[in-house]
C-alpha cells in the first residue's frame, strides 16, 4: 500500500472514531450534555466549543506521537536518520501560532461567557421571578419559599419558563448546590448568602446534588427538582398549606441535626425570617439573641 492510500485510510479511521464518539455522546445520559434550561444550554454549548478548539491541538499531537513512534521504530531500516536537523521555521511558526490563536479565541469566549453566565445576573423574560431560599445541611437540603411561607426538604417544584432566584447558604460545612440539567453549581457557605439564577424550559424531573465533599453523608445528599406548568405548580403550593408539619425554630433545630438519607418533608409554614437568622447565627456573638431558639 502506497503512502497516499495509507494517509487516506488513516484519515478515514480518525473520522470513524470521531463519528462514533459523537453518536455515543448524543445517545448517552450525561446530564450536562442534556440541558433542560436556558443557562444549561449555553453552558453545554460552551463546553462543546471549548473542547473542539482544544482538540485542534490535542489530536495532531497524538497523531504525531504515534506516527513518529511507528516510523522511527528500530525495525524500520528505511527511516531517514538526520541527527543534524534541528530547526524548521515553518514548523516552529505552526506550533507556536496555532496554540496562540486558540488561546486568544478561548480568552474572548471566556470573557463573554463569564459575563453572560454570571450566576448572580437575573434572567429577564418579562415574568416575575420565583425566589427560593436554599439551606445546605448535614446531609440534606432545605428549600424555603419566603413569599409563599412554605418549605420542603430534599424536593421542590418550579414553574417552567419562569426565572428562579436561588438564595443559597449553609448551616453546616461549605457545600455546593448543583442541578446539572438546569445550570452550573454555586457554593453554599455558612454566614454568607450566594445567588444563582436558573430557568427550566421543559417539563420534567431533574436530579440535584451536592458538588462538594462535606463528610460521610455527602454521597446521599441529593434532591429532586420538578418542573411543572404554572397552574400545576400553584396547586402544589396550595397543597403544601395542608401539611401538618410546621417549620418553627425548634423544629428547625431538630432538622439541622446530622442525618443521612433524610426523606422528603413538607412544611405548611416557617418561622419568620428563618433564612436570615440562619445566616446571622454565624455572625453574631453567642447570647446575642440571634441563635435559633424558642418555638
Amino acid at each position: 500500500m502506497d503512502r497516499k492510500n495509507k494517509n487516506a485510510l488513516f484519515g478515514l479511521a480518525v473520522l470513524a472514531v470521531v463519528c462514533l464518539a459523537v453518536i455515543l455522546l448524543r445517545d448517552s445520559n450525561i446530564a450536562v450534555l442534556n440541558p433542560r434550561g436556558l443557562i444549561a444550554s449555553k453552558e453545554r454549548n460552551l463546553i462543546i466549543i471549548s473542547t473542539l478548539l482544544m482538540l485542534i491541538v490535542v489530536i495532531p499531537v497524538y497523531v504525531m506521537t504515534f506516527t513518529i513512534a511507528w516510523k522511527y521504530r528500530e525495525s524500520n531500516k528505511k527511516a531517514k536518520y538526520q541527527p543534524d536537523w534541528d530547526h524548521d521555521s515553518r514548523l516552529e511558526f505552526t506550533w507556536w501560532a496555532v496554540p496562540f490563536v486558540i488561546i486568544a479565541i478561548l480568552s474572548v469566549i471566556t470573557w463573554n461567557s463569564s459575563h453572560q453566565l454570571d450566576p448572580s445576573q437575573a434572567i429577564y423574560t418579562g415574568k416575575q421571578p420565583l425566589t427560593i431560599q436554599v439551606v445546605s445541611m448535614q446531609w440534606k437540603w432545605l428549600f424555603i419559599y419566603p413569599k409563599q411561607n412554605v418549605a420542603t426538604v430534599n424536593y421542590f417544584q418550579i414553574p417552567i419558563n419562569t426565572p428562579v432566584e436561588f438564595q443559597i447558604t449553609s448551616d453546616a460545612p461549605m457545600n455546593s448546590f448543583w442541578i446539572p440539567q438546569l445550570g452550573g453549581q454555586i457554593y453554599a457557605m455558612p454566614g454568607m448568602s450566594t445567588t444563582l439564577h436558573l430557568e427550566a424550559s421543559q417539563l420534567g424531573s431533574y436530579d440535584g446534588s451536592s458538588a462538594n465533599i462535606s463528610g460521610r453523608g455527602f454521597s446521599a445528599m441529593r434532591f429532586t427538582v420538578q418542573a411543572n406548568n404554572p397552574d400545576d405548580f400553584n396547586q402544589w403550593l396550595q397543597g403544601l398549606k395542608s401539611s401538618p408539619a410546621v417549620l418553627s425554630n425548634s423544629a428547625y433545630n431538630q432538622l439541622a441535626k446530622p442525618t443521612v438519607g433524610s426523606p422528603v418533608i413538607y412544611y405548611s409554614s416557617t418561622a419568620p425570617a428563618l433564612y436570615d437568622r440562619i445566616i446571622l447565627k454565624f455572625m453574631a456573638p453567642p447570647g446575642s439573641g440571634q441563635d435559633l431558639e424558642g418555638s
